[in-house]
């Protein structure tokens, strides 16, 4: 892999991978309330959350996180797996968005001033297919 695939794979990997991190670990310690919060949120994406305890919800989702860190701050790991942990993970997350009308204008993409959140992660999914694209290492 050349230098500067290198240091596109590491761009794309450290800041969001740690982002990510962060957000995983404030979640290992979430009261029943801001879980069930968390999971009427996801639940407009996933209706199928909605079956979980809230706490098992909010447990799952940070070891969730956790994993989609691991992966891209592992340096052993691809970036073609990591990649695609990470577009999964933004694309769960823009089913949120794409799912609940309070999140976008009336033309159904552009987000609305509620939707800002989570339109950026738009840019998780494209980080995702860009690391998937990077060339392979040399063995």
């Amino acid at each position: 892999m050349s230098t500067s695939a290198k240091l596109a794979s590491v761009a794309l990997r450290v800041p969001t991978g740690l982002f990510i991190l962060n957000s995983a670990l404030s979640k290992f310690s979430l009261n029943r309330e801001a879980a069930e919060g968390l999971q009427g949120m996801a639940a407009t994406g996933i209706p199928a959350l909605s079956k979980l305890d809230p706490e098992q919800f909010g447990k799952g989702l940070a070891v969730s996180e956790s994993a989609v860190a691991g992966a891209l701050l592992a340096p052993f790991v691809s970036n073609r797996l990591a990649g695609a942990a990470l577009g999964s993970f933004g694309a769960g997350m823009l089913t949120m968005y794409f799912n609940n009308d309070a999140m976008t204008e009336d033309d159904g993409i552009r987000p609305s001033h509620d939707g800002l959140s989570l339109a950026k992660d738009s840019w998780l999914v494209s980080m995702g297919a860009a690391l998937m694209a990077l060339p392979k290492k040399r063995k």
